[in-house]
């Protein structure tokens, strides 16, 4: 199945894949990946009720998480929907062989067109925001990027980038630590424009040996052709997902 738009507790679900193992969808930005302490709409029990309601399953529903995105960013997300599945890609997750690949729009344009960012970056809970090191700090964890320029509009560049490690905002950060923050992070650093909530990142690509037959997958998500992704072409997006060499490692 893909590219099925279905609606649960007023919200369209745009499912990107499905059998019986995994599922793909698109998180709209705003909504949290899973559930936390402020009862707002998350993405698993929202997709547990769709599942119990397409399939009228009894009882519980079972939805496993395998990566995040934060409140804020859109695009594909996979899940598990078997606890094997859901083991076998947390592995494919902490041995780096889980492909993530992002859209960003940035203020200006990094010193070079493409790059590997390293910083290691320490959370501030409290602030809910994680501060950039250039060397090894207590309480820091090693965060590693690559990243490349696709197109540049004025003052705003198109960069595609590639996940080698999973931190929290990770790409919002480091971006922000090489003088572009995000279009619209304003906790990092951007400009404010009045009336923009959503930042300019998408998760625009997942890569993954699927966990029952070992077959290579591909999910893709565009992101929507509204402001601020209509700054860019569809080309330029194309562009920015074929210029990252395929499989990068450190």
């Amino acid at each position: 199945m893909a590219n099925d738009e279905r609606s649960t507790t007023n919200m369209k679900l745009n499912i990107l894949y499905e059998d019986n193992h995994l599922l793909a969808v698109v998180k709209p930005p705003g909504i949290l990946s899973q559930a936390d302490d402020t009862l707002e709409p998350d993405m698993v029990t929202l997709l547990k009720a769709d599942i119990k309601e397409r399939y009228s399953k009894p009882g519980n529903v079972f939805v496993g998480l395998v990566h995040r995105l934060d409140r804020p960013v859109g695009g594909a997300m996979l899940f598990a929907k078997t606890s094997k599945a859901a083991s076998r890609l947390s592995e494919s997750v902490r041995s780096r062989s889980f492909d993530k690949r992002y859209l960003a729009i940035v203020h200006g344009s990094p010193a070079q067109a493409q790059g590997r960012l390293r910083h290691y970056l320490r959370k501030d809970a409290a602030r809910n925001i994680v501060t950039v090191h250039h060397k090894p700090v207590e309480g820091a964890k090693e965060a590693l990027l690559h990243y490349a320029v696709a197109a540049v509009q004025g003052q705003y560049s198109l960069v595609a980038v590639e996940l080698l490690t999973g931190r929290p905002h990770q790409i919002r950060a480091q971006m922000a630590a090489i003088g572009c923050p995000l279009l619209y992070d304003r906790k990092y650093g951007a400009p404010p424009i009045e009336g923009q909530l959503d930042i300019a990142l998408w998760s625009a690509s997942i890569g993954v040996a699927h966990p029952v037959s070992k077959d290579w997958l591909t999910i893709q998500s565009a992101p929507p052709s509204a402001s601020p992704w209509s700054r860019f072409s569809d080309e330029d997006y194309a562009l920015a997902l074929q210029i990252l060499p395929s499989g990068s490692t450190e």
